[in-house]
């Protein structure tokens, strides 16, 4: 947000935080973002609904853009920002409370394009990893990604911050079954490839020429059984023998660059 200009968008609009205190908690089936980069991308984001929105005179005017004209933003001082948010959370001066996202359907995201893969995680359930996918999602031009509807984490802060505006920009799409998700992403013409570092092949040698479904499994335990069932081949990333594996995110950034290379 320009300075020149902010005064205008946001006098008479603003107000105190009473008694500079906040519960912490997100008032019932809302979602409560934090820190510049998800905060931006949220207010940017037409699909989104917004309710409130706590920030410091700096974090303001730290912004690209200008706010609407008719824009509530209610003041604070730091401190009492911290107290909306986890605990140690970077607010940096912003916090949004918002509505979730609509629900997205696979129909509605496949577009069989070879360059945008499509990247589903099995029952990957931490907010920092699955915030981090969605950001390297976005670089690489990636589809959509797929989780279940269970065992993944719900939108949050956290993973708001994580996906620094990723989570605005990359459709997410949770389904009820993995398994039946994955007969879709064929039907639709993808090739589906599932990453586990006991494979024989490359992710190189398995990769295709045309749509591509890259499927992670959870750290440690890896994809279950039915949905390697589902994949049309198991691949892995050829890393040295010193190191077991990777971290989850850090091996969807780097199929995801596989992908994109071709």
């Amino acid at each position: 947000m320009s300075k020149r200009g902010q005064g205008k968008a946001l006098r008479g609009r603003a107000g105190r935080m009473k008694n500079g205190r906040g519960s912490g908690r997100a008032s019932s089936g809302m979602v409560r973002l934090w820190g510049r980069h998800a905060v931006e991308a949220a207010l940017k984001n037409p699909n989104r609904q917004h309710r409130k929105l706590w920030a410091t005179r700096e974090g303001v005017e730290s912004l690209d853009g200008e706010l609407p004209v008719d824009f509530t933003v209610e003041w604070a001082e730091a401190p009492d920002l911290a107290r909306l948010v986890a605990r140690d959370a970077p607010h940096q001066g912003l916090v949004l409370e918002c509505e979730p996202l609509d629900d997205l359907f696979l129909a509605d995201v496949l577009d069989n394009d070879p360059a945008r893969p499509v990247l589903v995680l099995d029952q990957v359930t931490d907010p920092h990893n699955v915030g981090a996918i969605l950001r390297s999602a976005a670089a690489f031009n990636a589809c959509c990604i797929v989780t279940q509807d269970r065992h993944a984490p719900p939108e949050s802060g956290t993973l708001a911050k994580s996906a620094s505006g990723a989570l605005e920009i990359v459709p997410w799409i949770r389904v009820v079954n993995l398994a039946r998700a994955l007969e879709e992403i064929a039907e639709a013409g993808y090739w589906r490839i599932g990453l586990d570092g006991e494979a024989e092949s490359t992710l190189a040698e398995a990769l295709p020429a045309g749509p591509v479904c890259l499927v992670l499994g959870a750290e440690g335990d890896g994809m279950r059984h039915n949905i390697v069932q589902h994949c049309d081949a198991i691949a892995k990333l050829p890393i040295s023998s010193d190191m077991e594996s990777l971290n989850v995110s850090n091996a969807g950034a780097i199929a995801l660059y596989a992908a994109a290379t071709r």
